[in-house]
Formats: structure tokens, sequence, C-alpha cells
């Protein structure tokens, strides 16, 4: 008999199965929120408190709160890509250059609300330069932007007002670094301080424009007051000190150069060959870097870099290239004081490159340096404890499998997500930090969470699966995440599925054992007894030791899973079936190794396509599988016969699992949906879209209050229960409506028909409209006394004249509606008649625009009030076109039904005339008998 029927009974339900005091069924789950792709590819620009980022997807800028990891708005694009984009220190405005070779300035939102429409630009200069712009600065002041083009020119730009200031030429290619050096003077009170612009090029030299009224555009004195050279590749970062006194530079040539700027600064001094000449910077130090330097700058003297002196003699400055980490340096020794990230293992040259660093932003109100990475990762790391402390994953690519994962008095804080990627993502729910878990060589295929969730089991492309553990907390250096504990290698194909033994050993919290299935056909059983619960820095992985490996199908092994009380486990084939095995384990005790078997007790045949997915009841007395025949099914444990059928997916189902005690079940299919399905009657209770791609990852959490769906299209949901919302919205809506009848009555028995009117318009009831209409006429018609009025009541005429807004435009589509059908169509043509002749045609025009008039103050973003009011008015020529529409569509849909009833009215009358004729005749025919008859009589 099979372990999984105990004392169940023979019935695959129990009577009391769906009795009352079962959970209640859920009926609906909404979007609570989302991880999307955040960072693709091009520049990245932080507020100078680092709270807000900017960051490019396709052809927009995203901005985002670092903190929640929340999208804040989106800047409406050209649909050409972002070459260069650079916020103003004040973080009001935001410039952006696209391949379109224009310029676009936005205002900063802000609120930290989410805005549902992008924000549209106050400014965009059409062609700014000749060439790619791809790299602009702002100065500090926030007045000025400097932008550096493909062809070697770069223009200064008036941010405020949007014209050029200068324009300086002679670059021998490509502009590659540009910075400004603004200081005063301390020693003198009156000179006011001086601004000064410094740019890089591709012919690796170094220039220094003045920023003054004789170098303006049109002077003609645009020449660099110096040229420094030194590089013997594109220099890629410049920099210079508060003080003004050292400049650095960091190029491709794996060096930095230290710059002394003083003799510049020595201007008419004695010794100069001529008064007024300008002294040439000087080199102070060359730095060997040893790896190309994509990105370099100072830090601020009085930054406190612990275990280093802080003296304000100090020059130290970051440096960020191929080798993926940022290091710090001591400009005058030319060594390192420490690096913040770690240095990847290298696994190919193309891994390599995708780590490397592109951008370093230094934050020095807060302290940290934010390190941009070619894979699409934003790392933000503090400087005092030089440790990382929070990373944002631009983009996880095809998402393939997910789950929860437990924290230390915390049930699931963690989602662990397997990517298209050999490094597995660890978000944390509350906030969206990540962590990314090195070890594997291959694309990760699949993950399964252990005991309480604090173990996580991973399986690979190469062959082998992982074990992962929380990192040791006792170390205070170290950030929260996971490290490799064991490694399970055996395999002779890839690992696609995995299984965690689901109770606790003796131990407590210990896995016993995990199941691993493969491309190569079989399942191998692992012994955990030796993997450790917490990861130690610097501590070597585990071994583990195979203790069964077992020829399960004639194809690919797609899924495992493990009862809850580690009795059974299922497997899902590619060869349409599915094969429950009795689990045979014994610890290994007092020096005896750990023994483990599997055994099988049955098969589940009646798929038609490979069984993508395996899932036991909580109870272990069901099973159910998903298949790419676009049906789940499930199983009884009892004699291994499909029992249910649920259908509804347009493609394959990918994944399945219980909620409700096993009342009801969740499924995820290629066709991006993920249904609730209600077990009793096989029905669907709700389905959830939010998807564009095949939803391969499927996670619930411990007390079932929320379900994540992941899927190939990069984004992750969070599903959020809100049954129980949605009935106390409907038991208030129904009360409210309950009010509203109420009233309504009310003011039909006073006559009030103004408010009566208003109130059904705003309640939505056409039909409450309709009687209310159809009874005043009526009433009308029976009077001894008709009166003059229009619709049949005084009061009725006054509230169709005074009708403002929507409410104008909704009652005419109800009249629209009502003169669809021959019944209602005299109510209809009364309050038509009325409409016209109460109202002007303007009025019934301005009521359509007044209705889409909201709509269109809602696209009103920043920057809508353009010179002259040209973007109000456009916005407002849109909304009154949006109304010209509507109103075209409603006289439209008036039209063809009015002429079929004044035809039919015609017809009518004509027919009266034939009646009036033919009962004429009647009467005189038989009159004239009556006379003859008498005659005849006399």
């Amino acid at each position: 008999m099979s372990p999984s029927i105990g004392d169940s009974g023979p019935n695959f339900f129990p009577s009391n199965f769906f009795m009352s005091n079962r959970p209640k069924l859920k009926t609906d789950f909404k979007n609570a929120r989302s991880i999307a792709p955040l960072y693709t590819s091009g520049p990245v620009a932080a507020t100078l408190d680092g709270s807000k980022i900017v960051t490019c997807i396709d052809e927009s800028a995203l901005l985002t709160d670092v903190a929640t990891g929340v999208e804040i708005c989106r800047f409406a694009g050209d649909t050409e890509t972002i070459t260069s984009l650079c916020l103003s220190p004040s973080a009001k405005y935001l410039l952006v250059f696209t391949s379109s070779l224009s310029l676009r300035i936005f205002e900063v939102p802000t609120t930290t609300t989410p805005l549902p429409k992008p924000v549209q630009p106050t400014r965009v200069v059409p062609r700014a330069h000749e060439a790619p712009v791809h790299v602009c600065k702002t100065d500090p002041t926030s007045t000025y932007l400097a932008s550096g083009s493909a062809d070697g020119v770069v223009k200064v730009w008036d941010i405020a007002r949007g014209f050029i200031t200068h324009v300086f030429k002679g670059h021998g290619g490509v502009v590659s670094a540009l910075a400004f050096d603004y200081h005063q003077d301390p020693s003198s009170v009156k000179q006011q301080a001086k601004m000064q612009l410094i740019t890089g090029s591709i012919d690796t030299r170094i220039r220094i424009f003045e920023l003054t009224d004789s170098a303006s555009r049109g002077t003609g004195a645009q020449k660099p007051v110096a040229v420094l050279e030194g590089h013997v590749s594109v220099p890629r970062g410049l920099d210079v000190s508060l003080d003004g006194k050292w400049l650095i530079s960091g190029g491709r040539d794996s060096v930095v150069l230290v710059w002394d700027l003083s003799p510049m600064q020595q201007t008419g001094a004695k010794g100069a060959k001529g008064k007024g000449k300008v002294l040439a910077p000087t080199l102070a130090k060359t730095v060997p870097i040893l790896e190309r330097v994509e990105a370099v700058g100072l830090l601020r003297p009085d930054e406190d870099l612990t275990g280093s002196s802080s003296a304000s003699d100090k020059l130290r400055f970051y440096t960020g290239g191929e080798n993926g980490v940022v290091k710090i340096w001591d400009a005058r020794e030319g060594n390192v004081l420490f690096t913040l990230g770690s240095e990847h293992n290298k696994i190919s040259d193309d891994q390599e490159t995708q780590r490397q660093i592109v951008d370093v932003i230094y934050l020095p109100a807060t302290s940290s340096i934010i390190s941009v990475h070619a894979d699409q990762n934003i790392m933000f790391h503090s400087l005092s404890t030089r440790s990382l402390t929070r990373q944002l994953i631009g983009f996880n690519d095809e998402i393939v499998d997910a789950r929860f994962l437990s924290s230390a008095g915390q049930r699931d804080s963690h989602l662990a997500l397997a990517t298209n990627s050999s490094l597995i993502r660890v978000y944390s729910v509350s906030n969206f930090d990540a962590r990314l878990l090195e070890g594997h060589t291959e694309i990760v295929l699949c993950v399964d969470a252990g005991v309480n969730g604090t173990i996580l089991a991973s399986g690979s492309k190469d062959k082998s699966a992982r074990i992962w553990a929380p990192l040791n907390s006792s170390d205070t250096n170290t950030a929260w995440g996971y490290g490799c504990v064991a490694v399970c290698d055996g395999h002779a194909e890839s690992v696609g599925a995995i299984a965690l033994s689901r109770q606790a050993g003796a131990e407590g919290g210990h896995p016993g054992f995990m199941f691993t299935g493969s491309q190569d056909r079989t399942i191998k059983m692992w012994d955990l007894g030796e993997v450790p619960l917490v990861a130690d820095a610097g501590a070597e992985p585990v071994r583990c030791k195979s203790l069964n490996t077992l020829k399960a199908h004639e194809k690919d092994i797609n899924a495992l899973d493990v009862a809850p009380n580690d009795r059974l486990l299922v497997s899902g084939s590619q060869d349409r079936t599915a094969n429950i095995y009795e689990i045979e384990y014994t610890a290994g005790v007092g020096g005896r190794a750990a023994r483990g078997g599997l055994k099988l007790i049955g098969t589940c045949k009646g798929h038609k396509r490979g069984v993508w997915t395996v899932k036991f009841g909580r109870a272990e007395r069901v099973l159910a599988t998903g298949s790419g025949d676009k049906t789940v099914k499930l199983w009884s444990l009892d004699d291994f016969t499909c029992v249910k059928t649920f259908e509804g997916h347009t493609n394959s189902v990918l994944r399945v699992d219980f909620l409700n005690a096993g009342m009801q079940l969740v499924s995820s299919g290629s066709d991006g949906l993920v249904k609730l399905w209600n077990v009793k009657d096989e029905e669907c209770a709700a389905t959830m879209d939010n998807h564009q791609d095949k939803v391969w990852a499927l996670a619930v959490s411990q007390d079932e209050m929320t379900v994540v769906s992941a899927a190939a299209d990069s984004v992750v949901t969070f599903w959020k229960d809100c049954t129980e919302e949605q009935e106390v919205e409907k038991e208030t809506n129904r009360a409210d409506l309950v009010l509203k009848e109420q009233d309504f009555l009310n003011y039909l028995e006073l006559n009030d028909y103004r408010r009566a009117i208003q109130l059904a318009i705003s309640m939505g009831q056409p039909g409450r409209l309709l009687s209310l209409f159809k009874n005043i006429r009526a009433s009308a018609a029976e009077s001894l006394n008709p009166s003059n009025s229009i619709t049949g009541h005084p009061s009725v005429d006054e509230v169709i004249r005074t009708l403002t807004g929507s409410d104008l435009a909704k009652l005419l589509r109800y009249v629209r509606d009502w003169n669809a059908m021959a019944k209602t169509s005299i109510v209809a043509q009364g309050v038509l008649f009325a409409i016209v002749k109460l109202r002007a045609a303007e009025d019934v025009m301005q009521a359509f625009s007044d209705e889409v008039h909201e709509v269109a103050l809602g696209e009103i973003g920043f920057g809508d009030e353009d010179e002259g009011g040209g973007k109000g008015t456009s916005k407002a020529r849109g909304a009154a076109g949006a109304g010209g529409t509507a109103l075209k569509e409603m006289v439209d849909g008036l039209i063809p039904y009015t002429e079929r009833h004044l035809a039919r009215m015609e017809r009518l009358v004509q027919e009266s005339y034939m009646v009036d004729y033919v009962l004429g005749e009647m009467d005189d025919g038989m009159f004239d008998g009556d006379d003859e008859g008498a005659m005849d009589i006399e």
C-alpha cells in the first residue's frame, strides 16, 4: 500500500472536504508591485543625496527612488537611443541628448509618488550638434551645460534660457571627457571666481578653455589656454580638486595622471616672461592602474576613510575599469588604499567584459560611490564601511524560476531568481535591494528553497547543483548575502530540476537530502548531512555524496517535487508522464554513512504533451501536473488516476501550485497568464495578466497572501490577495447604492427633478432616467391643464437648460442608446428635442470638450508652458479635438435611427389617411343602403 494514503480512506475527497469550516475561497488578486527592467544600457545619473537615480530603458529615461526601488516617472523620448544625459547638481534639470542629435531639457519632479504619464520636456533643441553627443556635464552652479560631440565640437549652453554661450572647436576627434573648474581664491576677497572647461578627446590631448565673455560665441577667441599631453590612449575621466590646484585624468592607457594647475593661477607673477601670461600646468605624478580606466574622480579632502588619515593635504582619487571593482588611491603615494567590491572569477572573456565598470558616480553628501557595470548592475558602496550597501539590478533577462527565502525571524523576506545567466539574483522583498550569487559557470535553470526557506539550492547547465546559505552575520563588515556551502557534481548533462527535503532534520532546520533531475534522464539523490547552514567567508564548499542514481524517464526531466512529509518524490518528464517514487532514506549516525534510495510505486499517464511542472498537495493526497497540452491535471495518489482536468490556458502550462488547503490551484503558462482555479468545480476563479511572454516562474508565500510570477519578459509581479478588500468594497458600494436609490425615490416624491436627474446620471443608471422622463410625459398627457413645457414639466426643462460638463454628454449618450429601440425612441426623441431647443450648439460641443478636459490636463507635465504658451495651447486644442470626435460619434449614432423613426411615422400618417378613407367609404355606403331600403318599403 502506498505510504501516501495512510488512514485517509478509499475516497479521494472526504465528505467534509468542502464544508464551510474550510478556508474561504480566494477570488481576486491585484498587482501590488513589480520588478521591471530598470537599466538596459547607456548613461546613468544620480542626485547628490543619492535618493534618486536616472537610468535608460530603450529610448526613454527612467527616474527611480533608490530607497524603495519604485519607478517615479519616465521622461518622454523621441524614439531614438539616448547617447548622453546628466542631472544638474540642484536636481532641477535633466538634460538628454539622443541619436537624433536633439537636446531635450526636462524639469525633474520633486515628488516620490509615481506619475502615471511620461514627463514632457520643457525645451527641445532639434539639432544641438552636427554629430552624436557622447559626454555632457553641468557646472556646480547648475547654470551651464557642456556637451562634446563626435565631430570634436564642444558647446556650452545656458540651461534656463536654452541658448549657446560658447563653442570650442579643434579637438582631434570624439570628445571623450569633460570637467568644469570653478573655484575662488580664498586669499582674494574682491576677485570673482573664474570658470574653466577642461576637455579630453580621442586624440589623447587634454585642453583647458576659459569661460569668459571674450571666449563666447562670435568673438573668435576660442583657443585653449593650455593643452596637456601625457596620455597615449583616449582619456575617459577628468576631475578637478575643490581648490582648483589639482587635475587628474584617467584613460584606457591604464594610467592616471595628476596635473598641478597652480602655475595657471600665477598670472602675471614674478618670473613670468610676459605680463598676464598664463603658465602651463605641470605633470606632477603618473600612477599606473594596471587596467583600462573608464571612470576617475577626486575624493573630497575631508572624506572620512576608515583606516586612513583624513588630513586636508591628502589627495585621494577613485578609479573604475575593466576589473569590475572601484579602487581608492593615494595620489601622492601612488598606492591602493582599499577596494570596493570583489573581483570576479574569470569564466570567459565575454562575461569578464560584461562585468567591467562603465561609469562611477561619487556622492560626497552620503560618502558613497555608485558603480555602473556593463551587465546592467548598479552598486552602491559606502566609503566609511567599505561595504556594498545596495545593489540595483537593471535587467534580469529571461527569468526561468523563482523561490521565496526566509531570513532570521522573518518569513519570505527574500526572493531568489534564476535567469538567463550564471548568476543567481536574490532580492530583498521589502526594498528590492539585490545580491548576485556567483559560483555556477553556466546558465542556472532551476532553484528550490529548503527547510523554513533558509537554504537555497540551484541547478545549472554546468551539470552541477549548488547549495547556498546566508552569510555569517557575526562578521560586521559583511553585508547581507548568500554564499555557496556545497557542490553536487555527477550528472552527464544539464541539471534542469531540483527538489530539497521538506522536513527539518535532527539538528533543526537542516535538510537531510536533495534530488536533482537532469537532461541525462536520471535522478540523483544527494546526502546533505554535512552541509553547513551558514556560509563563512573564505570557506570552501562541501562536496556532497550521491546516495542513489536512477534512470527515471525516456526523455528530459523537467520537474521534481518532494512530498511535505519527505516520503514521496514525483518527477515530470518530456515523455508525457509523471512518476511517483517512495523515498527510502536513513541519515548517517554514529559514524555510519547515510543511505538512500527510490522505489517506483506509480505512473500518471494522460497528458498529450510533455509534463512541465509537478506539485504535491499539502496533505499529500493529491498531485497536480501541468503540461504542454495546455491543461492542469489533478491525480489521486490512491490509484494514480486523473480525477480533475482544468482547461483554460491557451498555451503550455509551465508552473502549478496549491492554495487554500488544496481547495484552489494557481498556474502559469506560455500565454503570459496566471490563473486561479477552484478545485471543486474545475472553474477559473481569476486571471492575472501582467506579462508579455512565457511565465516560467511561480512562487507562493507561506501565508498564501502573495503569489509571485516571473516571466521571460524580465518582469517579476507580486500578486496580493485582495479578496477581502473586494468584498468590503462591494459591500460599501452596495450600501452606497441603496442610499442613493432611496434619495432618488425621495427626490421623485418631492418633485425635486433636478437632484433626481443629477443623481441618476452620477449613479450611471439610464433605466431610472428613462422611467423618470416616461412618467413625466405620461403625467403631462393626462393633465387637464397642460403646460407649455417642452418635456412636460418646467423643472425638467430647467435641469436640461443648466446641465453642465460631462453630465450633458452622458445624457446625450443615454438618448442615443434609447433612440436605438422603437419602444423607447419616443422618450429619446422628446429629450433630444428639448436639448436642441433649450441649448445652443456651442453648449453641446463644449460639454464633450469638458468631458475630455481632465484627461488633457493629466497629460500636461513639466514643460507644457512653452514659450508663447505653445504647448498649453496645443493641449487645449487636443482636448477640443477629442471632444469633437466624441460628439461626431454620438451624432452618427443618432441620425440613422432618427431617420428610421421619422420614416415609420410618415408611413403611419399615410396609413391613417387610408383608414380614414376606408371608414368614410364604409359609412357612406351603409347610409346609402339604408335610404334605398327605406324607399323600397315606402
